[in-house]
């Protein structure tokens, strides 16, 4: 049981990984270097791309049917919707 609280809380404290708060600077950070898909839902229809570097901010967050988390994210600045994005590709600071 020990183990399993550690590695939770391990997962929680794992830079980009936990939930941002509501209103806080993130940013596109994809590891392959090609834009970020943005989707219509947590791993829907591609509507757009964003580049590496684009500030967001995420107001929501769900797992897809295979367990890997989604966020919906808008514009940091202009508060704008833009969509869902792959969670592990958003680092918030």
């Amino acid at each position: 049981m020990t183990r399993l609280i550690a590695a939770a809380v391990a997962l929680l404290l794992a830079p980009g990984l936990a939930l941002a708060a509501e209103g806080e600077r993130c940013k596109v950070t994809d590891p392959t270097g090609t834009p970020l898909n943005v989707r219509d839902g947590p791993n829907g229809k591609i509507i757009g791309t964003l580049p590496n570097g684009a500030l967001v901010s995420i107001v929501a967050q769900q797992d897809a049917a295979n367990g890997k988390p989604w966020v919906k994210i808008v514009d940091h600045n202009s508060k704008k919707p833009i969509g869902w994005v792959f969670r592990e590709f958003v680092s918030c600071f």
